[in-house]
């Protein structure tokens, strides 16, 4: 297999690996949330990233790019399992999940933008990761403003 091939796949499992954190992880916010519209919100994130996952493997069919079940990765679990932690500890579960899913997003964004200064990456999928990283920055604002709210 040709290696820019395989740098690519790489780079690109990084990014879908990331999608299925955040959806597992935004899962788990949904079920720790009290709030209704706090559970909404984290359950648009899910279908968002969900939606992201479809774009990126319908970009590239010829790409080897993992299989249809989400699995998430053993970080991502960690990271699910102190989710539970702190909201078992904290007062306020909502401001505590919409903190993890900042953290997750600023995490995310610099995950998109070390792949999209990727010389190798194809033109229609560096369109594609733009536009997602250009979402999740909203959903980052959006984080940002409700927890400030709370």
């Amino acid at each position: 297999m040709n290696e820019d091939v395989k740098k690519i796949e790489n780079r690109l499992q990084e990014i879908i690996d990331k999608n299925e954190d955040a959806i597992k992880g935004f899962q788990k916010a949904e079920e720790n949330s009290k709030d209704v519209g706090i559970r909404n919100y984290f359950s648009a994130r899910v279908k968002n990233r969900e939606n992201f996952l479809k774009q990126l493997k319908n970009a590239s069919p010829e790409l080897i790019l993992g299989n249809e079940n989400i699995e998430g990765t053993t970080a991502g679990a960690a990271h699910r399992t102190w989710m539970d932690v702190k909201a078992f500890f904290s007062n306020d579960n909502d401001e505590a999940m919409l903190e993890e899913a900042v953290r997750g997003d600023k995490s995310a964004i610099e995950e998109y933008s070390e792949v999209l200064a990727e010389t190798h990456i194809p033109a229609r999928i560096k369109e594609i990761l733009r536009e997602q990283r250009e979402v999740i920055q909203n959903d980052l604002e959006t984080s940002d403003i409700l927890e400030d709210f709370r």
